[in-house]
This record gives structure tokens, sequence and C-alpha cells, in this order.
């Protein structure tokens, strides 16, 4: 049963002008007063949500991007200051990219975090989408294959840093700890120092391609997913492919369960003018991952898209259509109520769900739908 709501906000400011009319995502560029305005924005959002009841506000880690659109590459210092100024709200990392990071830089840090918020800082790992950050920061990605092995490595290396006493690790990326000499002896196992006080660690992780042998290390971890939202359709295949993955590792749970499933959302007092508010924004958002690969474009459809105007006659995705497939919902809140008791029916193991506002959205507007989802949609579920 569907009892926790969440928000994603990944970190973009308050564009200015929006949608197919308005500036190119590759032309966008921000001075870093701009920039920087993604921090009380989220701590906005935070207070907004915590006052509500709202479960987590998930954060996306990214580096680099002047066109103003994911610009928070520090999660986890971000989200103690952001737990220090709330009551209650969890701060989540939709993800911390681990090909950028050292592992054991990545566990130590968590650790802290979790230490300072008292266990409100959710761990979460990704592979990373945008080669600009993760080649420039040292990591893999242009070579997925390999971009997988040192993943699953570095969180193989995460997982034994946090829940064991003291390790030891042999890999193709790493040998930790190095057998140097160290005060009189050879040096053979680390401990990590500090481990999170609250073990063992949730960790979440993107279902994109919801591939076997993705699901199955996931399993393998305990790593729960989360689907829709930018990441990955939300269909019943991923979502059934990673049930499946966890009955391999010898878990049961029902359709849904330990899974968290993402959808945009815009809430007005119709379906019509909620579609025509959210439009600009639904725009925005197809400049800026259409070109990344999450959403299916023809070469031509993507070179629209790097044009201002001139997009109707491209055959490109509408806000209507991505209503009727279900990964928007657009609407009057009762409407929404609905759409939800669907899919709590559908996925009977789910309790999470994340409702967001897509890339661009104004910080105003996205107070706005929060307020209204928090007061007119939420209570419905946690009465039942």
């Amino acid at each position: 049963m569907i009892t926790k709501f969440s928000t994603l906000f990944a970190g973009h400011i308050d564009l200015g002008d929006m949608g197919k009319k308005a500036t190119p995502a590759n032309d966008r560029r921000y001075s870093n007063e701009q920039l920087i305005s993604v921090f009380d924005k989220a701590e906005s959002l935070a207070k907004c949500m915590d006052t509500l009841g709202y479960d987590t506000l998930w954060m996306a880690e990214h580096h680099f991007q002047h066109e103003g659109y994911e610009c928070i590459p520090n999660l986890l210092m971000f989200g103690v200051h952001l737990a220090h100024v709330t009551q209650n709200i969890r701060v989540g990392c939709g993800f911390n990219i681990a090909p950028m990071w050292h592992p054991l830089r990545l566990a130590e840090d968590y650790a802290v975090a979790d230490i300072l918020t008292k266990g409100r800082v959710i761990f979460g790992v990704g592979r990373g989408y945008h080669s600009r950050e993760v080649e420039a920061l040292g990591g893999v990605m242009l070579d997925q294959d390999e971009n997988r092995e040192m993943f699953e490595e570095q969180v193989d290396i995460l997982f034994k840093a946090f829940h064991e006493e003291s390790f030891r690790h042999e890999g193709k990326f790493y040998t930790i700890p190095p057998r140097v000499p160290y005060r009189g002896y050879e040096l053979e196992e680390l401990t990590l120092v500090p481990r999170p006080a609250r073990l063992p660690v949730e960790c979440w992780q993107p279902i994109v391609s919801a591939s076997p042998r993705g699901l199955d290390f996931m399993a393998k971890h305990g790593i729960k997913g989360i689907v829709g939202g930018g990441s990955a359709l939300m269909a019943e295949a991923p979502i059934q492919a990673y049930r499946e993955a966890l009955e391999r590792a010898g878990v049961e749970t029902e359709l849904g369960g330990n899974l968290c499933i993402g959808v945009n959302f815009h809430i007005a007092e119709t379906r019509e003018q909620a579609i025509k508010e959210a439009t600009p924004f639904f725009e925005e958002h197809l400049k800026m991952f259409g070109p990344l690969g999450f959403i299916p474009m023809s070469d031509d459809q993507l070179s629209v898209l790097n044009q201002r105007g001139g997009w109707d006659d491209a055959g490109l995705p509408s806000l209507e259509s991505a209503c009727e497939a279900g990964s928007w919902y657009c609407g009057p809140p009762e409407g929404f109520i609905d759409y939800i008791e669907t899919m709590q029916s559908k996925y009977p193991g789910l309790d999470t769900l994340n409702v967001q506002s897509a890339m661009g959205t104004p910080e105003a507007v996205m107070i706005e739908q929060l307020e209204w989802f928090g007061r007119e949609v939420m209570p419905h579920f946690r009465s039942s």
C-alpha cells in the first residue's frame, strides 16, 4: 500500500524562458550567481515538504552544467545542511555517481552524513549518463562495458567498507589496501573510520535498462530500485524484472516491493488547464533528456530539439501522449487519487511514490504543486 511520498529535484535554476520557442539547451549559460540559486531553491522545497509530511526529497549529483539544469555537485554535504534546517524529511542521494568517486571516499562521506543527520540521508548509487562529467572526473562512461565493470567493483567495495569491520579487496580496478609497509608491519586490511551508524545501509539505484545482470547485482546487495521520472519508462516490464531478480536471490516480494515509482505531475482545475500550464516544462524536459537517450527519437527529431521553434512538424512527443502513457499525470486532485489507486492495485507491494515537477519548472510552481498534492491527495492515502 502506498503511504510514502517523495519528490525529485535534480537541481535546475529558474530558467526564465522555457519550451520549444525558448533558448536551446546547448545555448544556455548563466552566471555563478544564478547557478547557486539552486541551493536556496532546494532549501525552500525541503522546508515545504517537511511541513506537509513528505517522506523524502531526492536530489541528483551532477557537475559542470552551466546550462542551469542540474547544478548540485555534492549531495552528501548538502544533505547534511538540509537535515539541519528541517525536522523530519529525509534527503535522498539520487544518485551518487560511483565512477566519479573513489569508493572509499564516498563510503567515508556517506558515513559522516549518516552520523551527523542521525540517518536522515539516504544512500544511492548510479553509473552516470553525462560523458562530460564522468570522463572529466576520471571515470569511464563512453565504454559502457567498462563503466559497468567499474561501477560493480566500486559498489562491492562500498558494501565491504560499510558492513565489514575490516576488509581487503583485489579486483580489476582497485587493490585495497596496497601491500605497503606501515609502522613496522605490512598492510593487509583496512577499516573504514567511521562506518555508518545504521547498518545495513539502505541503498537505492535507478532501474534503466533493466538488464538481468544489472538487476541481479542489485538483488545481490539488497539495493532498492527507482523506476520512472526520467530513469526509465513507467511500465510493468522493469518492475516485473526486478521482482524476478529478487526471486532468483531468494527474496520473495509482491510486485512493486522494494521499489519507488516516479511520475511527473501537474495539478490544475482541469486536465486541459494542467496540460496547457505544464507544456513548456515538458518541452524543456525533452530538450534536456532527448539528446541523452532517455526519450526515443529519430536523428531529425533530435536536430529539431537543438533549435528555437520549428518543432510543430517534427512529430515530437507531446505532453498529451505522456499522460496517456501514464508517465505523467495532469488534471485535478481527485483524478490523481484515482490514478494512484489504480497504480496501487497494479503493484500491491509498492509503498513509495515519487511525484515530481519536470525539469525547468519554476520554484513558485513547484511549491504550489507540492502544497496542492500534500493537502488534497496525500491525506487520502495516509488515512486509508
